[in-house]
């Protein structure tokens, strides 16, 4: 094949790829007051950049608690700092945003937290600003870090838990699909819209079948390329943590440009 032709073709896959990627896309929007619960700073833009964009986008009000300083190294007080940054770079105002230091809620990597200690923990400001949702990590947490793992398990032992959805942890090989996994979760929220070309549409449910969810979500939100840039910029508020392989975690990490919910508990009435 002739280089010029290469090249044109080349040049139309990327235009057609970046139209894919530009725009936003969700589901459907959450109402009344969201909460964010974290487990350290970082994880906010590292796993939860597409949704608080997608809230602040549609004006939902969004708050932010993360349950520690993040001080398994020493270095509590600068990553405390670094998560105010990042949260400014993602629009959740300082009157929305708080972060937990306390004692029997330390980072640790070998260690879980007391269901018990995290609801007695958040339930002043589940109450105070009249929460209606939480967001936050699934019981196997994405990274599998036990801390993520416990914050479900926290919310449910509020008196009143307000609507509880979680974060789908995926397989590894779903996790590192870069670019792939907005185009793919993009044709997956359109499908409906194809329906009357079955055979395309079911095709592309199976080229694309390893980086969709088995398991239904009820909410999914997908960045454009605009709101993975402010995700990037978040993450690199938290200079502390910009190892190597964080680097690499940004470029090809899913959950920097979708995050796909479940509903663990109902809304209350």
């Amino acid at each position: 094949m002739p280089t010029n032709h290469i090249s044109f073709i080349a040049s139309l896959l990327f235009a057609l790829l970046v139209v894919v990627l530009f725009k936003p896309l969700q589901s459907e929007v959450q109402t009344g007051n969201v909460l964010l619960l974290t487990a350290h700073p970082d994880d906010e833009c590292m796993f939860f950049a597409p949704t608080i964009r997608a809230l602040v986008r549609s004006q939902t009000p969004i708050y932010s608690l993360c349950l520690s300083i993040g001080n398994a190294d020493g270095l509590g007080l600068i990553r405390k700092e670094e998560l105010a940054r990042s949260l400014e770079v993602l629009d959740i105002p300082s009157h929305r945003r708080w972060v937990v230091d306390h004692p029997d809620l330390q980072d640790n990597f070998t260690a879980s937290w007391d269901a018990s200690t995290i609801a007695s923990v958040i339930e002043p400001y589940v109450r105070k600003n009249n929460i209606d949702t939480i967001l936050t990590f699934d019981t196997s947490g994405v990274s599998g870090h036990p801390n993520h793992c416990s914050l479900p398990d926290g919310v449910a032992r509020l008196s009143k838990p307000p609507g509880l959805y979680t974060l789908v942890t995926h397989p590894l090989h779903a996790k590192y699909t870069g670019i792939l996994a907005p185009a793919a979760s993009k044709l997956s929220l359109y499908q409906d819209r194809i329906h009357i070309y079955p055979i395309i549409a079911n095709r592309i449910k199976q080229i694309f079948h390893f980086v969709i969810t088995n398991r239904p979500p009820k909410y999914v939100a997908v960045s454009g390329i605009y709101d993975y840039l402010t995700a990037l910029q978040a993450m690199r508020a938290h200079s502390s943590q910009l190892v190597w392989f964080r680097w690499l975690y940004v470029l090809f990490s899913r959950y920097m440009w979708v995050n796909e919910w479940v509903q663990v508990l109902p809304p209350l009435n």
